[in-house]
């Protein structure tokens, strides 16, 4: 279990622009640092390729970044995940979070401030019929009540962290770059593509040839990485090809996640809206559990400093103010304080529960 880290990372503009820079739209070619390079350029910064390419090895040796390459959609390969609270007694918290945490099927965990919904998880299958079992599970090992929150509408899941620095955070985008694709209407994957997600889920290699480097792990041409993960991309099972940060590191150390009482009849209206706010990471519509739960939308907010985190989490309200009469009953905004398991959600089962052969 850890608690939340304040260090910020020390970053000179270089850095910075990189990180603003690439946290989606890096090129998806042979060689992706050299047009990479060229771009930073083109914005006034003065870096080589190779100069690019020891910058993120740093920036990732160091933590600044959770890893370089894809971010994959899992909602996109296969199987299912959903949010999970449950009520943890004090006397029992940690004995409770170890329960939890004990199950291969629970991604993330975490400690949030609230009254009674105390422990927010995630629990990830490869067959979304295993979803009820597993809380079955572990209703059984805790005692205690789980409350199933799948998402029943996406309308934004963007989490980039961007800096103070001599780019500003999406000027740079290189996703035009590289071969043209036909999106395929599969809603599988082939033994070919299984074996490129598994090989990139944890990142891209950090060298001059990251796709040639998978082609040959995978025994597959470079080609073909090349133009899957591009494919990929326009499909949505790859959100973006980038630089991932340690939101952390970067100083975003209040993790706000608010939620609120929308009338049913003007979600599909204000979700848009309140994920047009540049600083909303993700968000989305879940359901209620009467008597225990009247939320049925979630939007998370990130803040360098508790002030930052307060004033942005007034400006969603005020957004919402624009839509209909937001009570102090109608919301609530709950704080991260401890990672009790953050393992990322892994997708070998998922994956190859939706892999069929050509």
């Amino acid at each position: 279990m850890t608690c939340m880290s304040t260090d910020s990372a020390e970053l000179d503009d270089r850095d910075r622009a990189i990180v603003n820079a690439f946290q989606g739209g890096f090129p998806v070619v042979r060689d992706p640092f050299e047009p990479a390079a060229a771009a930073l350029s083109d914005h006034g910064i003065d870096i080589t390729a190779d100069e690019l390419l020891a910058r993120i090895k740093q920036l990732d040796e160091d933590g600044t970044l959770t890893r370089f390459g894809a971010l994959i959609n899992a909602q996109e390969i296969g199987g299912a995940a959903t949010l999970v609270a449950m009520h943890a007694p004090e006397e029992r918290f940690d004995e409770v979070a170890e329960q939890v945490n004990a199950f291969t099927e629970v991604a993330h965990n975490y400690e949030r401030e609230h009254p009674h919904l105390n422990m927010w998880f995630v629990v990830s299958v490869a067959d979304p019929d295993r979803v009820e079992e597993v809380l079955a599970e572990i209703e059984d090992a805790t005692g205690q009540q789980t409350y199933n929150m799948p998402k029943k509408r996406e309308f934004r899941v963007e989490a980039k962290f961007y800096v103070d620095g001599p780019i500003e955070g999406g000027t740079v985008d290189c996703s035009a770059l590289g071969p043209d694709v036909t999106p395929s209407e599969r809603g599988t994957l082939t033994p070919a593509e299984l074996d490129l997600v598994l090989e990139i889920q944890d990142g891209l290699p950090l060298s001059s040839t990251p796709y040639a480097d998978v082609a040959d792990a995978i025994g597959a041409d470079t080609d073909w990485v090349v133009e899957t993960v591009k494919r990929f991309d326009a499909e949505g099972k790859i959100r973006r090809v980038g630089v991932i940060p340690n939101h952390y590191a970067l100083g975003y150390t209040e993790n706000g996640m608010t939620v609120w009482n929308v009338p049913d009849e003007l979600v599909d209206e204000v979700g848009p809206e309140i994920a047009g706010l540049p600083f909303v990471t993700h968000c989305y519509r879940r359901p209620r559990h009467e008597g225990v739960w009247p939320y049925n939308f979630f939007a998370m907010t990130h803040g360098r400093t508790e002030a930052e985190s307060e004033r942005r989490i007034e400006q969603v309200r005020d957004r919402m103010a624009d839509y209909w009469d937001v009570d102090d009953e109608d919301w609530d905004s709950l704080f991260s304080t401890r990672i009790l398991k953050k393992t990322g959600i892994r997708l070998d089962e998922r994956a190859e529960a939706n892999t069929v052969a050509e």
